[in-house]
């Protein structure tokens, strides 16, 4: 058997060019491994930071192979890639996370069917196939839910709600099957879990996120969440349990909601560097993508303490981008932009993170006036 731990100078393999490949790759680069990226698009955010790069698609046997001649372990920054190029690449060099964990999160219908197998708790669900599935769950889920394309939906793509009755008349006709109808959950807030599994099992856990969105695409994260300690302990035990149930090996997100009766539920899943870690990049010694590199090559898992309490902003399309020139020349932030030129509307193009002493993080109404310009709308109204 070979011996799951590389040593700096080893390459690892990174399917995806975006803007978490690209700090995944920085990451790697401070450990001493090199980075080798696989893309569709030379130009893309990763290639600017990255050792390597192999320029084909992610069900391109040929150059699947390429790549894997280059590399000594393999990972990916997300999950829209072809499940039958990994499982080609899986029988040429470890692959980590697996691709049957790939497999799961990729696939909403197959991710909720594990969860509901492993016992964890999710929101009341359906599978809708067809118009006579569709017409079953909007009954059982009394004309309040969410429909969500099983694949390829991500930052609100992909997505339907229904409210009342009257939505589900207006909805298009030729609607994408198959998908899977969730239930609105009344809930007090989001929150996320990162977590990172190596690979003799030992298992870390990032402090517990707070969440808030706007049309559908993440918003801004708070570390920590305002939640009661032993919700965190909650949240953080079931990372751990979905964790070791996948036999999982790299770092993972999981998103949860808190209840209005205080239950946690899952909500989704993602085997990979999320978007509500980017704070660990200025509140941590250890951020998260350094914590991903250290699983996927066998390196010890070290506590990621948190010494500063962060928010996290997303800066989106051209209006957040004009934000830059203030947050450049603003103490205690920190800007991290990912290298693309095109600021489209919805369009992730870096992020900002603010950080304040630990235990000094402000409570919902005074987040407003510390944040100044960069306050979403949902908090300044308050």
């Amino acid at each position: 058997m070979t011996d799951p731990v590389l040593r700096p100078g080893s390459t690892v393999g990174i399917v995806g060019g975006g803007q978490l490949g690209r700090m995944s790759a920085v990451a790697a680069a401070r450990l001493g491994f090199h980075a080798h990226i696989l893309t569709p698009q030379a130009d893309c955010p990763a290639a600017e930071v990255a050792h390597s790069l192999t320029v084909g698609a992610y069900d391109d046997d040929e150059a699947l192979r390429r790549f894997a001649d280059c590399v000594d372990v393999i990972t990916f920054e997300f999950e829209n890639v072809s499940a039958a190029g990994l499982k080609t690449l899986e029988s040429l060099k470890p692959v980590r996370p697996s691709g049957s964990i790939l497999a799961v999160s990729q696939d909403r219908i197959a991710e909720k069917s594990r969860l509901d197998a492993m016992g964890v708790a999710i929101a009341p669900w359906r599978n809708v196939a067809s118009p006579a599935d569709l017409a079953m769950a909007l009954e059982a889920l009394d004309y309040r839910c969410i429909l969500k394309t099983t694949r390829f939906g991500y930052d609100g793509k992909g997505q339907f709600r229904v409210s009342a009755r009257e939505d589900a008349a207006a909805l298009e006709a030729d609607l994408p099957y198959p998908m899977v109808a969730e239930g609105i959950v009344d809930f007090e807030r989001e929150v996320s879990v990162m977590i990172a599994r190596g690979v003799h099992g030992d298992v870390q856990c990032f402090d517990v996120t707070e969440n808030q969105h706007r049309d559908g695409i993440l918003d801004i994260s708070l570390a920590p969440a305002h939640i009661m300690p032993e919700l965190a302990d909650h949240a953080r035990q079931l990372a751990v349990s979905i964790a070791e149930g996948l036999d999982m090996v790299g770092l993972m997100g999981v998103e949860m909601f808190v209840a209005a009766d205080g239950r946690l539920l899952v909500n989704e899943i993602a085997p990979r560097p999320h978007n509500s870690g980017h704070w660990t990049m200025n509140a941590c010694l250890v951020d998260q993508f350094e914590m991903h590199i250290r699983a996927v090559v066998g390196l010890p898992l070290l506590p990621p303490i948190r010494h500063s309490d962060a928010v996290m902003k997303n800066l989106i399309g051209p209006q957040d981008m004009a934000l830059c020139d203030t947050i450049l020349k603003t103490p205690g932030q920190a800007l991290h932009l990912y290298g693309k030129a095109d600021a489209r509307p919805g369009r992730k193009m870096g992020h900002v993170n603010m950080i304040f002493p630990k235990g000094a993080l402000p409570g919902p109404f005074g987040l407003a006036d510390a944040l100044g310009v960069l306050a979403p709308a949902s908090l300044s109204s308050k």
